[in-house]
């Protein structure tokens, strides 16, 4: 009897968030707020908003803000429809997305604005084979740009991070 219960409980305490849908604001290039709820997709990384990439004739580009403006584009064309499956440490909602059907999480991997974590292996393989994107030259992979560029502190720490 009891072992059923702590198995009821076990079962309850390991279920997903709920299901979560509406417009949504941008936030970076793989995650926005959508309501009260901050989201990051699963799956992917996307560079950091103040990260630069090089392309193949070595001109750097904004490959952080061009992620961003492009997950704006997608979020603008309606409302997301979000299935979370845990939250992270900053009590971002971890879910796979979608807008009318099409999975946000594989349009920003194929369209080479973001690399695979864990899912999107084959969206990956075509854009690097296409050299879409960050791999049409080269970047630092967005785990590695974190850990090398610490988040500034405070708000003029922010600014000056993002050149303003």
């Amino acid at each position: 009897m009891i072992l059923a219960a702590l198995a009821l409980v076990a079962a309850a305490l390991d279920r997903p968030p709920p299901p979560v849908a509406g417009l949504a604001r941008v936030s970076d290039g793989d995650s926005f707020r959508l309501g009260g709820d901050r989201i990051r997709l699963l799956g992917l990384d996307a560079p950091e908003l103040a990260q630069d990439c090089t392309a193949d004739n070595g001109e750097t580009w904004p490959c952080g803000r061009t992620a961003r403006d492009r997950m704006a584009q997608l979020l603008a064309a309606g409302p997301a429809d979000c299935r979370p499956e845990d939250t992270d440490q900053y009590s971002r909602l971890l879910a796979t997305c979608s807008i009318d059907g099409r999975d946000l999480g594989a349009i920003m991997v194929t369209e080479g604005l973001a690399i695979s974590a864990g899912r999107y292996w084959t969206e990956e393989a075509a854009a690097r084979k296409a050299r879409r994107g960050i791999w049409s030259g080269d970047f630092d992979v967005p785990r590695t740009w974190r850990d090398d560029h610490p988040r500034p502190q405070g708000i003029r720490g922010w600014l000056s991070a993002l050149g303003l």
